[in-house]
């Protein structure tokens, strides 16, 4: 059985390819989905899950146990008005969404399956999407950064003062495809919103907006985001609700625990999370920086805080002062 499955194959005009995978925040996931039905993107194709994807376990809803269906992977198409009408530098869209990732043994091939039906509709440019944990308050607003798969890309992209990530990684799908596109001849660019680190596992409709509004801007694309801010001021206003209870408390009894401690569990969800594995990386070349020149100290201890790690690395960080002081006796 071929995995592809097509319903009908539509004639687009210079189409993106826009292809996203559920990952921390849910970001990606929810800003793809969110523009289908914003768009009303047509669905026309799908690729058959069997051979990427296994079960790992049953669901149970009202007390019976179920096998659950496979993921499902989608293709839709949309046509921009404006393309329609001639209008220069206007681009039709191709979205890709799946609501699980697969085996990533199997990434590559799944991945080329996409590929090559893009290619065939035309498509030279790919877009993702991905979350960037990052040491801030839920409070704040969603900052948007951007990678790019070649120099004329990103220094496209830089018009729009977005933030540019020039160092890292981007983990699972939603980072790993645009690197196969690459690889297989394809210009592209993956957009992140960032998130707090103690959020990752609670979605984050105001990281996805900002993903849409910067997409909107460099496509030239209306897109009324206006929901998912709602939907994003909604959610701040239930966490503010937990911590004010874990501060106060419920009416007419004393506080659970102290604003400290509120901080303090904000800051052991960010310890308790996994660093990107690039953020290690460079905190290790500064410890090793800062061995040579301990004037380095002051831009690790500024990395150590930015992530609340600063603890984790105490002993290895006042040691640097130590040995500086041996060295000097």
């Amino acid at each position: 059985m071929e995995p592809l499955i097509i319903s009908k194959k539509p004639r687009l005009k210079k189409p993106y390819l826009i292809a996203a995978w559920p990952g921390m925040g849910e970001v990606a996931f929810k800003a793809a989905n969110y523009l289908v039905q914003e768009l009303k993107a047509v669905e026309f194709a799908s690729i058959a899950p069997e051979e990427f994807f296994y079960l790992t376990g049953s669901v149970i809803s009202q007390g019976v146990l179920e096998v659950p269906p496979l993921p499902q992977g989608k293709f839709y198409y949309w046509k921009n008005p404006a393309a329609k009408r001639g209008g220069s530098g206007k681009n039709d869209l191709v979205i890709f969404l799946s609501n699980a990732q697969p085996d990533l043994s199997k990434a590559d091939s799944y991945a080329r399956i996409i590929i090559g039906l893009a290619k065939s509709l035309g498509v030279e440019s790919v877009v993702s999407f991905a979350s960037m944990p990052q040491a801030t308050d839920h409070t704040q607003d969603s900052h948007l950064w951007f990678a790019a798969t070649d120099q004329k890309t990103k220094e496209g992209l830089k018009k729009y003062d977005f933030n540019e990530l020039t160092d890292g990684q981007i983990s699972g799908m939603n980072g790993l495809f645009l690197g196969i596109a690459k690889k297989a001849g394809l210009a592209g660019f993956c957009l992140l919103g960032d998130i707090p680190l103690y959020t990752i596992q609670i979605e984050n409709p105001k990281a996805s907006a900002a993903v849409l509004q910067g997409l909107g801007k460099i496509l030239d694309i209306q897109i009324n985001v206006q929901p998912l801010k709602e939907q994003a001021q909604n959610m701040e206003n239930e966490i503010n609700k937990l911590l004010d209870y874990l501060n106060l408390g419920a009416s007419g009894q004393s506080a659970p625990i102290g604003e400290e401690e509120v901080e303090l569990i904000k800051k052991t969800l960010s310890q308790l999370t996994k660093l990107p594995a690039s953020v290690k990386e460079k905190i290790e070349k500064l410890f090793t920086e800062s061995r040579l020149n301990i004037a380095k100290a002051n831009e690790l201890k500024a990395e150590l805080d930015k992530w609340n790690v600063y603890k984790e690395y105490e002993d290895k960080f006042l040691d640097l002062f130590r040995k500086n002081n041996d060295k000097g006796n």
